[in-house]
């Protein structure tokens, strides 16, 4: 390493957010820029550890699921070689910038020095990497060496179906992207609010994509306005990319009150506001001067709020059925495990209120609006041998909430069956996802091959990327025999 008493010499210096009183009054990203040479600072922490448990996506739930080479760019951008730093990234990340703006960083648990100290800022660094590619002109469409005269078709734009759609095109093949939506980008257009993540970055992507050769057709519901008898006949392989859709509802009394959607009709409507396009007043949802109450304490849950709150709530609460996790990290998840302890998000610092511990009964309300959300305190006791915890009601525990408008974030079931994926005849493993294996990407159809949240479940953006990747190679492998595309298992790492 360039510097191998940075981690002594340097305390961890995270991203800055610009003031939470004035931020939460545009969409603009919450996020500020860090000098360069803080970052090279920052970059300097990363030290000779030997075993880089932060590039190995088997380090318990921690560490990056693309295989990343982050002691590399970590050291290349100490040295000011901006430039090589970008190249090393790209070589196992199509698309920095969306898991430097988003990611949750499970490569930073896995951090050496998270050991007993800070974790290195390896994912502000990947971010500052990849805008100094932009800013330079570094970042240009790649033409593929020789074309094959195989066509895929990748069916859904989210994350997993972009990192394979741009694999498969440079390695030679004609690529077709569908997605059902009026613009490319799925969960990164319409799932995360443009205050995490402004949608500039992925419009700079598909320019590139474009350049390079991919095609998208907008608009297309697949197994609908295509059939998938169609989609078979026209393509020699084709890649789901689909998504975990299935939204797990609130199955209580009162729930078909007016007043109660799925965070996902909720979010995407104020993204297309940023837009600039105008949503029906017919089935328009706006937080301004409402009670907001939003059930689930994750990610999508933490977006709600900070969603909420730009839109002019009245008062915005957060639900979380679970305990609250613990302020410092306990025996159970040790490093450099993914560690289990209490989390504030931007939006969670922005207002509102958190709950844990609740759980909802019954809703209430008058002329078909809900007015009210009922429920009870639930504690949970850990069995004496192991397994899972029991939930139970605390006795005397019921409250009631004032609830104008209810928000189901409350995680997802799976991709969605009816349609497409039943139609192509797939099998599914025991949760309901489309069934195929981290060795070939191929379902129980020939030539019909699945990657990201639809195989795997709901799950990370960085997941989706490394999905999207490893299908990739195995498509090209099925088309060609062999595949020359990188795999992160070339690394020494094993797909799962």
């Amino acid at each position: 390493m360039g510097k191998p008493t940075g981690f002594l010499d340097h305390e961890r210096e995270g991203l800055p957010y610009r003031d939470k009183d004035s931020r939460i009054e545009d969409w603009k990203q919450v996020a500020e820029e860090l000098p360069e040479e803080v970052i090279r600072e920052q970059a300097s922490r990363c030290m000779d550890c030997g075993i880089p448990f932060c590039s190995n996506p088997n380090a318990g739930r921690g560490g990056c699921p693309l295989g990343n080479i982050i002691p590399d760019w970590n050291d290349l951008v100490f040295r000011g070689k901006w430039e090589d730093a970008l190249a090393r990234l790209h070589s196992t990340n199509n698309f920095p910038e969306f898991t430097g703006s988003i990611c949750p960083a499970p490569c930073e648990e896995a951090c050496c020095v998270a050991y007993n100290s800070d974790a290195v800022t390896i994912k502000n660094v990947e971010l500052a990497i990849v805008e100094k590619g932009w800013e330079n002109g570094w970042i240009q469409p790649v033409a593929a060496q020789r074309r094959t005269g195989r066509s895929v078709a990748v069916v859904g734009s989210g994350p997993a179906g972009l990192a394979a759609a741009q694999q498969l095109c440079r390695a030679g093949h004609s690529v077709t992207v569908f997605e059902k939506s009026d613009r490319v980008g799925g969960l990164l257009r319409y799932g995360i609010p443009e205050f995490k993540m402004e949608k500039r970055l992925v419009d700079a992507r598909l320019e590139q994509m474009k350049a390079e050769g991919v095609s998208f057709q907008t608009g297309v519901n697949v197994g609908v306005d295509l059939t998938a008898a169609d989609l078979r006949k026209n393509f020699d392989a084709v890649l789901l990319c689909v998504g975990a859709e299935h939204a797990r509802d609130l199955e209580v009394e009162g729930r078909e009150f007016s007043g109660v959607h799925y965070a996902m009709d909720f979010l995407p409507q104020q993204n297309k506001r940023c837009h600039g396009d105008e949503i029906d007043p017919a089935v328009a949802i706006d937080a301004k001067g409402k009670n907001v109450i939003v059930l689930g304490g994750g990610d999508t849950g933490s977006d709600c709020v900070g969603t909420s709150l730009r839109q002019g709530a009245k008062s915005v609460t957060s639900i979380e059925l679970l305990e609250r996790p613990p302020e410092e990290p306990d025996a159970s998840t040790p490093w450099p495990m993914w560690r289990m302890v209490y989390r504030s998000s931007s939006s969670h610092d922005e207002g509102g209120t958190r709950e844990f511990s609740l759980m909802t009964r019954r809703l209430s309300g008058e002329d078909g609006q809900v007015q009210k959300l009922h429920g009870v305190q639930v504690s949970f006791d850990q069995p004496e041998a192991g397994g899972r915890p029991e939930m139970k009601e605390v006795e005397g525990s019921g409250f009631e909430m004032d609830a104008d408008l209810i928000l189901l974030a409350m995680g997802f079931l799976g991709p969605v069956h009816e349609g497409l994926l039943d139609d192509l005849g797939l099998d599914y493993d025991g949760r309901g996802n489309v069934l195929a294996n981290t060795a070939e990407y191929q379902t129980s159809q020939p030539g019909i091959f699945a990657a990201g949240d639809c195989r795997r479940g709901q799950s990370l953006v960085v997941w989706a990327l490394s999905e999207g990747r490893e299908a990739a190679r195995a498509v090209d492998a099925y088309l060609m025999g062999e595949s020359r595309l990188q795999s992160r298992n070339s690394r020494g790492n094993s797909p799962d």
